[in-house]
């Protein structure tokens, strides 16, 4: 979905300029304001970053743990260790398999994980920053011509800054 977004120093500017682009003509339902007392990021579908990375991991381990036993325990049997003596044959594969898995646990948790955190929040985290400095957030969502024609109202109205961005909610 294609959004502009006017950031506002504070709740005054934010419902003036709200309300200058309600009076002409932009739709209600394609306009919100993000910031205390209004839609919090959440709401809104502006991701947290550490939410994102958690539910980043915990996909890659559905995958990454089965696999990783499985490789654990064909490493043991294609080469035929005997690592573990203590426990048997029978042992020693179970036991690669749990290593290998908690491979896995540890490849989705410092891989997912990470790459969710740095790569996931995208343009929210800038975002989700400027609402915690306590400013608010005008959104207008659209076609490119609502966008244009509400771009040219936000600017008569000076906000500190404009942004277009495509955000995937």
């Amino acid at each position: 979905m294609n959004y502009l977004i006017a950031i506002c120093t504070d709740r005054i500017q934010a419902e003036s300029l709200y309300s200058q682009l309600e009076s002409q003509g932009i739709p209600q339902p394609q306009l919100a304001i993000l910031g205390r007392g209004y839609k919090t990021a959440e709401e809104f579908g502006l991701l947290d970053p550490l939410e994102k990375g958690k539910k980043q991991a915990l996909l890659m381990a559905t995958w990454l743990l089965p696999f990783g036993f499985a490789a654990g325990v064909a490493f043991t049997l294609i080469t035929k260790l005997d690592t573990f003596a203590w426990a048997g044959q029978w042992g020693n594969i179970v036991i690669s398999g749990g290593l290998g898995a908690l491979g896995g646990a540890l490849g989705s948790f410092f891989v997912g994980g990470g790459v969710g955190v740095a790569f996931g929040s995208g343009e929210s985290l800038p975002l989700r920053n400027r609402l915690a400095e306590g400013k608010y957030l005008v959104v207008v969502k659209g076609s490119e011509e609502l966008l244009r024609r509400s771009r040219r109202i936000m600017e008569s109205l000076k906000p500190e800054k404009i942004q277009s961005l495509r955000l995937d909610n």
